[in-house]
C-alpha cells in the first residue's frame, strides 16, 4: 500500500524561526567588537576635536540590520580591517580621514618618523611619498596614547593596472619613495602591499567603501571608478611603527630581527643575531614587486604576464645574501635603464592577468583598446604622472 505523504503544517512556521534566527546571527555579527569600544567610548571627545566618526561608533548604536540584504555592505555593518585605525570626517571641512592610536610606550618612534616627512622641508619634497601627517590628539583619558590623523587612502589593490605604464608609474613612485626615506636614515622595515596605499580621492570621485572598493559608502551602488591614467594617483608608504632612524654616521647599522607582515626574510632564519635594515627593506620591496605584479602570489593581483622584464631586478633584490642586494640607489639606476628599453607600444599596452575568466579578459581587452584610442587621440602620456624627476639620481622618462 502506497503511504501517502501528508504536507508538513509546521513548514511555514519552521522557515519564519530559520530566518528569523538567520537575521539574528546577522544581528550579531554586525555588532561591535570589543576592539571597537575605545573608538565609541571616545566618539563623543573627538567630535569636540573636530573628528566625527560614522554611526557605527557613535554611543547607543545597535545594528538594525535589513532583512532585503545588501545593506549589510553598508559600512555602519562593518568594522574595520584594524582596530586601530577608523575614519572620520573632520568636521571644518568634511574631509574624509583616518584616525590611528598608538601607545607610544610600545611604539616610540611613529610619531617622530611621521613628523620628520611631514614637516618642511622634507614635506615639500617631490621626492616624499611618506604619508602625510595631519594632526596629532591625545584623549586626557590615556596619557600614553595618541590619536595622528591621516588622509583617507585607497587600498593599492582596489583596482587592476589598466596599462604597463600604470605598473612603471606605481614602481617609480614607490623605488623614489624609498630612496628618499633611505637618504633621510630611515629604515622602513616593513613594506609590503598592506603599508603602500595611492590617493584616491580622483579615481573614485564619489567616495568608496572600506571594504567594498567598487561601491558606495552606503553599501547598495557602484561607484564611479577611473584609471590611474585618466587621473594619475600617488601612492604613499604608510606605517611606521616598525621603522628606524639612524645615526647619519653609522654607515652598516645593525638590528635584531623583527617580523612585520612579510615572513619570508631570508636572513631571519639564519643563526645570525643583528642585520642591516636598510638591506631587508630591498628584500621587502622585491618580494612585494614578484608577489604582486610578476607571480601573482596574492589572493586579489594574480600577477601579469609580460612583465618579465622586471625580474632580473627583482631576483637580485630578494637574493638571500642580504649583502649581495642593490642599495637603493642601484634600483632606481637599474630602474632608470628597465624604462630606456620600453616602447610607448608596450607602455599602452594591457597588462594580462595570469589567471583570469577568458570571456572578462575579452570584454576587459576591448574595452582597454577603447580607452587607449582616446589616450592616444588627446596625446595623454603613456606614464600616467610622467613624474620622473630627480635632484639626487637622474630618472629617465620610458615615453
Amino acid at each position: 500500500m502506497t503511504q501517502v505523504i501528508q504536507p508538513d503544517s509546521t513548514l511555514p512556521d519552521s522557515r519564519a524561526r530559520f530566518l528569523e534566527g538567520l537575521h539574528q546571527l546577522q544581528q550579531n555579527d554586525a555588532a561591535l567588537c570589543p576592539s571597537e569600544y575605545f573608538w565609541r567610548d571616545h566618539a563623543a571627545w573627538l567630535e569636540t576635536q573636530g573628528y566625527k566618526l560614522r554611526p557605527r561608533y557613535q554611543p547607543g548604536w545597535v545594528p538594525d540590520v535589513p532583512l532585503d540584504g545588501p545593506g549589510l555592505q553598508d559600512e555602519n555593518f562593518d568594522s574595520m580591517a584594524r582596530a586601530a585605525v577608523v575614519d572620520a570626517i573632520r568636521t571644518k571641512d568634511g574631509k574624509r580621514v583616518l584616525l590611528k592610536r598608538i601607545w607610544q610606550s610600545v611604539w616610540p618612534y611613529e610619531v617622530e618618523i611621521s613628523q620628520l616627512f611631514s614637516t618642511q622641508p622634507l614635506a615639500g619634497d617631490p621626492h616624499n611619498h611618506c604619508v602625510p601627517l595631519e594632526g596629532i590628539i591625545s584623549p586626557p583619558d590615556e596619557p600614553d596614547l595618541k590619536i595622528m590623523v591621516f588622509p583617507f587612502l585607497q587600498q593599492l589593490t582596489a583596482m587592476p593596472f589598466d596599462t604597463f605604464g600604470e605598473i612603471i608609474d606605481f614602481l617609480h613612485q614607490v623605488f623614489v619613495g624609498l630612496q628618499f626615506m633611505h637618504h633621510h636614515h630611515v629604515a622602513h622595515r616593513d613594506i609590503g602591499e598592506p603599508n603602500i596605499m595611492m590617493e584616491g580621492n580622483e579615481l573614485f570621485p564619489d567616495g568608496w567603501s572600506q571594504r567594498f572598493a567598487h561601491l558606495l559608502p552606503d553599501g547598495r551602488k557602484s561607484t564611479n571608478i577611473f584609471t590611474r591614467t585618466q587621473r594619475p594617483t600617488k601612492y604613499y608608504l604608510i606605517d611606521f611603527g616598525l621603522s628606524r632612524r639612524y645615526d647619519p654616521s653609522d654607515t652598516n647599522p645593525r638590528e635584531e630581527p623583527i617580523y612585520g607582515g612579510d615572513k619570508t626574510v631570508p636572513e631571519f632564519d639564519t643563526n645570525k643575531e643583528a642585520f642591516n635594515p636598510f638591506q631587508t627593506d630591498i628584500y621587502y620591496m622585491g618580494n612585494t614587486i614578484r608577489r604582486l605584479i610578476i607571480d601573482g602570489e596574492h589572493p586579489i593581483y594574480t600577477g601579469y604576464l609580460g612583465t618579465c622584464f622586471l625580474r632580473p631586478l627583482v631576483d637580485d633584490m630578494t637574493q638571500s645574501d642580504p649583502e649581495k642586494r642593490p642599495t637603493i640607489d642601484e634600483v632606481v639606476t637599474r630602474f632608470e635603464g628597465i624604462c630606456k628599453k620600453l616602447s610607448t607600444w608596450k607602455l599602452r599596452s594591457r597588462p594580462i592577468p595570469r589567471e583570469g575568466r577568458i570571456l572578462k579578459g575579452l570584454r576587459n581587452h576591448a574595452w582597454h583598446w577603447k580607452r587607449r584610442v582616446v589616450y592616444v587621440t588627446r596625446g595623454i602620456p603613456p606614464i600616467p604622472s610622467h613624474r620622473f624627476q630627480s635632484t639626487r639620481t637622474k630618472v629617465v622618462s620610458c615615453s
